[in-house]
């Protein structure tokens, strides 16, 4: 299908909902304008669903992308073309994204739970799939509560509270005391919330209450003989076997007369009690055990395998800023807290701020190294690295990740390792210098200095390795802004015309014209689909008006016999190749150099001056003199 004047309605979801999914929608909607198709984006994001499709815009859509970390109902997009695929895609590669959308197979009309759906497609990873996005859709729904709860708590500790040999407490009858009580509470159900929606996203609606109901039997220990409970890793066992039952019941074959029942009645009952049961006497005391005694060996960790811990820690929490691998370790320093060893979480919170931080005092200290949008995400970073949101990293991540992941990575660890060194706890499942300023954390001075460690270790590297952005070039009578020898290419072995506008695109780049080189490419080669750009007499003028494109740009290339096939009027492949590319600001700025170029190249003195031409300098000198403007 064609891209140009394409309709697209695409759904951006990230377990979090703060970073990923905005960024996601805004490039998707840039190179949605770059292609010249027309996209509405549907966010579902923490505050919820935004730009929510109508029924007439789903009527006239051409294809459908869901770019989600989570579990997405895609049933009303029964008959288009849809696409599903993880966040990541739509921030990395949103063009193709959107191409691929325009040829995606058609959904069948069903009603299934996202995981029949995905059986239903065949794929021999459709149960990874399935068990993936459930996992994050829970941890999606959970991140308010913690954050409500964690906040709510640090608030009364360092308002109400009184310092005690084993730490801050708040009197009984103090006001603080009935803050903390509600903190306490939103935070408890952070296992249950995660269990439903796990079990929601494989069994749709009827896996939900039997998820919230065995999600709190995996946090209340006695039921099974523990004190401590099972914390988030039964919530997530609770969460898939309740799923999975309710889904297998749901698949069993009934009399149309118990049908209205038996998704709202039947099939919760069934589903609590097997999923219950088996917790109860079966699973959910190994489980507690298992947990109980990594507290123990965790308590007991000192020295090097406290630093080591700390290390893991927060190398993953910096390493993929908000994505598993940070999950994975936020839930695992979060889900000790109940169970009396706050010290892993201390080790997250300090990790937590080092990206976004980190970043931003790069931005700061060395600002002509970045480019405005850069500087300007710096500034954002550092306000949501105060608050503990890891996500604020990522657009100078997305734009240097050579340069940036590797550098987070390692001042996560630092950070880690010496909260953990230093004893660092963190009463609170939430992290950054916030929790600590409201008093959430024991050891604040260490905390702060262990952040601080690895802030400057995260921003002295991003910093030595920065490249400054190449400089816009001025204007003199030796160098025109359009031409150079360094957009001058001799004797080049070129005999594809796709191929030859690429290593023209290429050079352009490589002088640092060209931003998007596949996004100039692709509209070189539309203009080339509506009729060839080979005037005859061996020369070609491709051109494309851009966004790809940073400064206006000629790059001429003198290509080797026979030449290139350009489906010329004279039938003549072409040797003198002349791209012309300008930013898609400029209006008709191409049209008139192109006219400019064309007058001077129907003089065959000329033609002839280049085709003899003895370098680049010469080359350029003939052209800038007769065809270039000023």
């Amino acid at each position: 299908m064609e891209t140009t004047d394409s309709f697209v309605l695409a759904i951006t979801a990230c377990p979090t909902g703060i970073a990923h999914t905005y960024m996601a929608a805004e490039n998707l909607e840039q190179a949605a304008h770059e292609l010249g198709m027309k996209l509405r984006v549907e966010t579902h994001g923490s505050i919820g669903v935004e730009g929510t499709f109508t029924d007439e815009e789903i009527r006239e859509a051409d294809a459908v992308l869901i770019a989600a970390d989570t579990t997405i109902d895609a049933s009303r997009f029964a008959g288009k073309r849809v696409l599903s695929t993880g966040v990541d895609a739509a921030i990395k590669d949103p063009a193709g994204s959107l191409r691929a959308a325009l040829s995606a197979p058609v959904a069948a009309a069903s009603a299934g739970s996202p995981a029949e759906k995905e059986s239903a497609g065949g794929s021999s990873s459709s149960v990874g799939a399935t068990l993936y996005r459930a996992l994050m859709s829970g941890v999606s729904h959970m991140v308010p509560f913690v954050v409500t709860g964690g906040l709510l708590l640090a608030v009364a500790l360092s308002i109400g509270g009184s310092p005690t040999p084993e730490g801050l407490a708040i009197p009984e009858d103090s006001f603080w005391k009935v803050i903390e009580q509600v903190g306490t509470l939103a935070f408890s159900l952070m296992v249950p919330v995660l269990s439903a929606f796990i079990a929601q996203a494989i069994a749709d609606r009827p896996g939900l209450a039997p998820g919230f109901i065995t999600g709190l039997i995996a946090v209340n220990g006695s039921l099974y003989g523990s004190e401590a409970g099972t914390g988030f890793i039964g919530g997530i066992i609770t969460g898939v076997l309740a799923g999975y039952v309710a889904l297998g019941i749901r698949r069993i074959p009934v009399n149309k007369y118990v049908a209205p029942i038996w998704p709202i009645i039947v099939i919760p009952i069934l589903t609590t009690l097997i999923v219950g049961l088996l917790f109860i006497y079966v699973i959910g005391h190994p489980v507690a055990a298992l947990f109980e005694g990594l507290t123990h060996v965790l308590a007991g960790l000192s020295g090097g395998s406290a630093i080591l811990l700390g290390a893991i820690i927060g190398a993953m929490i910096a390493f993929d800023m908000g994505g598993p691998f940070n999950k994975t370790a936020f839930l695992f320093g979060g889900g000790l807290i109940a169970a009396g060893n706050p010290h892993p979480m201390g080790m997250a919170a300090a990790a937590i701020a080092v990206p976004p931080l980190a970043v931003g005092v790069a931005t700061l200290l060395r600002r002509h190294a970045f480019t405005r949008p850069e500087r300007d995400s710096g500034i954002a970073a550092l306000f949501m690295g105060c608050f503990g949101i890891t996500e604020g990293a990522i657009p100078l991540a997305a734009a240097r990740p050579l340069q940036v992941i590797p550098a987070n990575v390692l001042g996560g660890a630092v950070a880690g390792g010496l909260a953990g060194w230093w004893g660092v706890s963190d009463h609170v499942m939430h992290g950054g210098p916030i929790v600590a300023v409201l008093g959430a954390v024991d050891g604040t001075g260490w905390f702060f200095l262990a952040l601080l460690c690895g802030v400057a270790v995260t921003a002295g590297i991003i910093i030595a390795f920065a490249r400054p952005p190449a400089p816009a070039r001025a204007e003199s009578p030796e160098a025109p802004s359009l031409l150079s020898e360094e957009t001058v290419l001799l004797d080049v072995p070129l005999t594809d015309r796709d191929a030859a506008i690429r290593a023209l695109v290429r050079r352009a780049a490589d002088a640092g014209r060209v931003t998007d080189v596949d996004a100039v490419v692709a509209a070189a080669l539309a203009r080339e689909e509506k009729g060839t750009t080979a005037v005859g007499s061996e020369v070609a003028i491709p051109h494309a008006r851009c966004a790809g494109v940073a400064e206006p740009v000629i790059v001429f290339a003198r290509a080797e016999k026979p030449g290139v096939d350009w489906s010329a009027p004279d039938s003549h492949p072409a040797r003198l190749l002349f791209l012309i590319a300008v930013p898609e600001e400029a209006g008709s700025q191409h049209l008139k150099i192109l006219a400019q170029l064309a007058r001077g190249l129907a003089r065959g003195d000329l033609r002839e001056r280049l085709l003899a031409a003895g370098s680049p300098a010469e080359a350029a000198e003939i052209i800038r003199g007769v065809a270039v403007p000023a």
